[in-house]
């Protein structure tokens, strides 16, 4: 991780941009640029929480890991929401691992200055209330999808939830990283892809998507997409 190369705009992350002028004026010194590589781990699993993340242009996922390894997504969160949750919760600890799934601009707070200055009352301690529920939500919806709905329709929700939170139908993407969100074979990954690909729904080359045809990307998805989208919509600004 490094300091961002650019002078991120803070009002990509939309809960900061919701907050009063005051109350944002009072967070500002005590929060760090900084740019978030492909993979940079933000956080391990039961090991202390350092800083909470606003993403603005990065994409990051909470991954339950289990004790061979093997690892699958239970959430993506972008430029709605925030990295850190417990310690809004009063912990500074948490059963998953925290990544960059799409390299871009965060801001970043030392944990301890989270916990004292975004307190009980405050704008942004309400909204990230707001925002715990829809990550509920999401953990529910995608344990649900990932039993029940087949790699395609999954891969299909993966592909519009990163969408939707970089606001580009184009972004960085190998075989193996969606393989690793999706808990599933690489190659079973592949196959989708290719399937995709030749219905004109994507375009894949040299490590890069380019969604083709969101509508018709949307109507392969199953109703886990829509579901969280509706929740996030909802409940956050």
């Amino acid at each position: 991780m490094s300091k961002s190369k650019s002078s991120p705009n803070p009002v990509g992350n939309k809960l900061l941009a919701a907050v009063s002028k005051e109350e944002y004026d009072r967070l500002l010194p005590h929060l760090e640029p900084v740019y978030l590589p492909l993979k940079q781990c933000l956080y391990e699993p039961n090991e202390p929480i350092e800083y909470a993340y606003f993403p603005i242009t990065s994409v990051c996922s909470l991954l339950n890991v289990m004790k061979d390894g093997e690892a699958i997504e239970a959430a993506t969160v972008g430029n709605e929401a925030m990295i850190g949750v417990p310690l809004l919760l009063g912990t500074t600890q948490m059963p998953m691992r925290a990544i960059a799934q799409i390299p871009g601009d965060a801001l970043r707070m030392k944990a301890y200055v989270f916990q004292r200055e975004v307190s009980w009352g405050c704008q942004l301690h309400t909204l990230l209330l707001r925002y715990t529920q829809t990550l509920m939500n999401q953990f529910a919806q995608t344990s649900a999808c990932n039993r029940l709905h087949s790699v395609e329709q999954r891969c299909c929700r993966w592909l519009l939830m990163t969408r939707d939170r970089i606001q580009s139908d184009k972004f960085p993407l190998t075989h193996e990283f969606l393989s690793l969100m999706l808990g599933v074979r690489r190659a079973s990954v592949s196959e989708v892809a290719a399937t995709l690909q030749k219905a004109g729904l994507i375009r894949y080359h040299r490590g890069k998507v380019t969604i083709l045809d969101s509508e018709r990307l949307e109507a392969g998805s199953c109703e886990c997409y829509g579901a969280i989208k509706q929740e996030i919509e909802r409940l956050l600004p």
